[in-house]
């Protein structure tokens, strides 16, 4: 049995690496911690674990967290480097939900993160976390960073495109927009219900802090520097991301259809529609699933990529990598299906 430890366990991807850990056979989650809900029970906090946990929040201690076999961080920027280098030190292997280990460049983290790096000595150390694309070296990982939510559904949705180079990867183009839990569990005014319901508008469109995430990640599926425009949206839901992307083809007789089905064909948690067949967000919630469908509109391809920002944009896919790095059965905790309705 597999000894897990949750650090930051009170924000919608702690509650929901929990809620993926009860149904899975092999692990035990055997600490969680939060500062400011230390001694109250779990379930107490999160009525739909009830049945499920005893435990109770705890203090993060870095001495006990090391007598986990793998610790995953589900915390804001600037928590993880701070604690992980000890429990590196210590042998305890590390899955990290936030952005601390994802960029490998610590100046250009900083300049989008505002904060020096406290440990970009380990940067090089860190595989980033995308199955589709590092599962060799996520075997091995000691430190793995889970990708961000946008950046799970663009770069899966770009990648058979840019693999094949039918495209010009300098002019591309994403068009994505979340549910408001992407935002994270906290008291916000613009999260309100009276300020999201019955409305929808773009965010960070100058920039955000995901764009650098995505272009290293693109750039090394393309073999090559891209060009992305990534302009983010708000939607009036709580889960989901829909992303619209565009890129113009150079390959004209270029089969999109055939080339999507071929290169997810042995992927468990991306599913390619049928040609003409668009998926939709309420098709993937709960699930740890990315749904594509690609058309070629002109010269230009066109796919839709679909997930739920909290499973496969982060709790379910750092389970999914969890169990890489253990050699268990990928989809292991991960096979519920989408709630509907």
């Amino acid at each position: 049995m597999i000894r897990a430890g949750i650090v930051g366990g009170t924000g919608y991807t702690g509650v929901e690496l929990l809620r993926i850990l009860a149904a899975h056979r092999e692990v035990e989650v055997a600490m969680i911690t939060s500062r400011a809900e230390a001694g109250r029970r779990v379930d107490t906090l999160f009525p739909n674990l009830r049945g499920h946990y005893s435990l109770c929040f705890t203090e993060p201690d870095v001495t006990a967290l090391s007598q986990c076999d793998v610790v995953f961080f589900a915390t804001p920027h600037n928590v993880a480097m701070n604690l992980v280098p000890d429990l590196l030190d210590r042998g305890t292997r590390v899955i990290d939900l936030s952005a601390d280990f994802r960029i490998r460049d610590h100046e250009l983290w900083s300049s989008w993160y505002g904060e020096p790096h406290a440990c970009p000595e380990r940067l090089d150390a860190a595989v980033y976390g995308l199955p589709e694309t590092n599962r060799d070296a996520i075997k091995d990982a000691q430190l793995l960073a889970c990708p961000g939510c946008y950046p799970t559904s663009v770069q899966l949705g770009f990648l058979p495109l840019l693999r094949a180079g039918v495209v010009d990867r300098s002019r591309l183009i994403a068009n994505a927009a979340s549910g408001v839990s992407g935002a994270g569990r906290q008291a916000k005014v613009d999260n309100l219900l009276s300020e999201v319901s019955d409305s929808f508008k773009a965010y960070a469109v100058s920039g955000h802090r995901h764009l650098p995430e995505i272009e290293q990640g693109l750039t090394s599926i393309a073999g090559g520097r891209v060009g992305l425009t990534f302009v983010p949206h708000l939607l009036p839901m709580i889960r989901g991301i829909h992303a619209t992307l565009y890129a113009p083809l150079v390959d004209g007789d270029a089969d999109l259809q055939d080339l999507f089905e071929t290169s997810y064909q042995s992927e468990p948690f991306v599913d390619v529609m049928r040609r003409g067949d668009y998926p939709q967000t309420r098709s993937v919630k709960g699930a740890n699933m990315c749904r594509l469908s690609v058309e070629k509109v002109g010269d230009t391809a066109v796919v839709i990529s679909v997930i739920d920002n909290l499973v496969k944009g982060a709790s379910g896919q750092a389970v999914q990598c969890m169990n890489i790095m253990f050699d268990l059965d990928e989809s292991q905790g991960l096979d519920s299906v989408a709630l509907l309705p």
